[in-house]
């Protein structure tokens, strides 16, 4: 996960003064979530894989254009409010929509979730077959209604 640092060019930013007991002006910041972090996740898979989650996360930012995105223990990610909303990851032979609840995808319809595999976190689909958008839109808004 990367690690950043942030400069403050003058006083009064609403921070406590990091310089205090020797340390310099630059502020670390242990966590911080970005779009570059999914960028760089996605480079790493094939191409199919890379294709299928891309619409994924393209799908989610339909949903959620103001969610932050980010890793979240070393996958992709999307926070509302601080709060983790929706997920991805690949494995060797198939990809997973991670809700980020061990109760959303108990409380869909048998319905909504026939033909996939899926555990109380993850629910799993085919390296080349995208999960429908009207699917994702149900996942995020069952996961909103907990939070």
């Amino acid at each position: 996960m990367a690690c950043y640092a942030v400069e403050f060019q003058s006083e009064g930013v609403g921070l406590p003064d990091w310089r205090a007991n020797g340390s310099t002006s630059t502020l670390p910041i242990a966590i911080v979530m970005s779009a570059r972090e999914i960028d760089d996740y996605l480079a790493t898979l094939d191409e199919v894989k890379r294709a299928t989650l891309s619409r994924l996360r393209a799908d989610i930012l339909r949903v959620l254009p103001k969610a932050e995105e980010g890793l979240s223990y070393s996958v992709p990610a999307f926070r509302l409010d601080g709060k983790l909303v929706a997920g991805f990851s690949a494995a060797k032979n198939h990809l997973s929509y991670l809700p980020h609840s061990g109760t959303v995808l108990a409380s869909m319809k048998a319905a909504d979730l026939e033909g996939f595999a899926w555990s109380k976190g993850a629910l799993k689909f085919a390296v080349d077959e995208p999960l429908p958008l009207s699917l994702v839109k149900r996942l995020i808004a069952a996961r909103r209604a907990e939070l």
